[in-house]
């Protein structure tokens, strides 16, 4: 599949999202939204009814990544309003499959999220169950941190299971993602990259969109 970039708003100016999403309509793949709940992660961002107005001016779709204690209880909800993405936690989902099922069913795409400690390997029978595996790239819960490389091996060993098992699933990374480190995500098998500071911290983020995307490209082609 094609390389997809998915600014996360986590890095933008809370006071003008529209205006932010609206700088990267031209150029992203998807709008990342991080939903924390100050339970699972130490952090509270945004939640339902934020998404709700987000939908209402995004011409992008919106890529909801609830970082939250309950995700049984509310992805639905999110898939229920329009996200085109919820993904949600193994270490908090307590009926993932049940959940996954039902977000499917809502229409969006199902994705599981794994945190930088937690094996791969645990979940490779519920690969048949989800549309996307996001694997943390930091540990969840404030944007800004700095990449772990010692996620990478994890990374290969992801796409060796989707490949091997020749799955439409789709590899995401999330935490760090930057020029500095786009390139090794691209090598070790992701294919969607969320970046939040990267973009939104950029002076042009549009710009700085379509430079991630070159440098992802060129690392596929390698």
């Amino acid at each position: 599949m094609a390389l997809q970039i998915s600014p996360s708003i986590l890095s933008a100016d809370f006071a003008r999202l529209a205006d932010d999403v609206a700088l990267i309509s031209g150029t992203a793949d998807w709008v990342h939204v991080d939903v924390m709940d100050n339970h699972f992660v130490p952090n509270l961002t945004i939640g339902l009814p934020v998404v709700d107005a987000l939908l209402k001016h995004s011409a992008l779709p919106l890529d909801c990544h609830l970082m939250i204690e309950d995700p049984d209880r509310w992805a639905p909800q999110y898939a229920e309003a329009g996200a085109g993405s919820v993904t949600i936690h193994a270490e908090a989902a307590k009926a993932p499959i049940r959940t996954l099922r039902t977000i499917r069913a809502a229409g969006a795409r199902a994705g599981l999220g794994i945190n930088p400690a937690t094996p791969v390997e645990h979940f490779d029978d519920l690969l048949d169950e989800i549309d996307m595996l996001l694997l943390m790239t930091v540990e969840p819960g404030f944007g800004g941190q700095r990449f772990l490389d010692v996620v990478l091996p994890k990374l290969r060993r992801a796409r060796q299971m989707i490949d091997g098992r020749d799955l439409p699933v789709w590899l995401q990374v999330d935490g760090g993602v930057s020029p500095e480190t786009v390139e090794r995500c691209v090598e070790a098998g992701a294919d969607v990259l969320v970046a939040g500071n990267a973009v939104f911290g950029a002076e042009d983020p549009a710009e700085a969109v379509r430079n991630l995307r070159a440098q992802a490209e060129r690392a596929l082609l390698r």
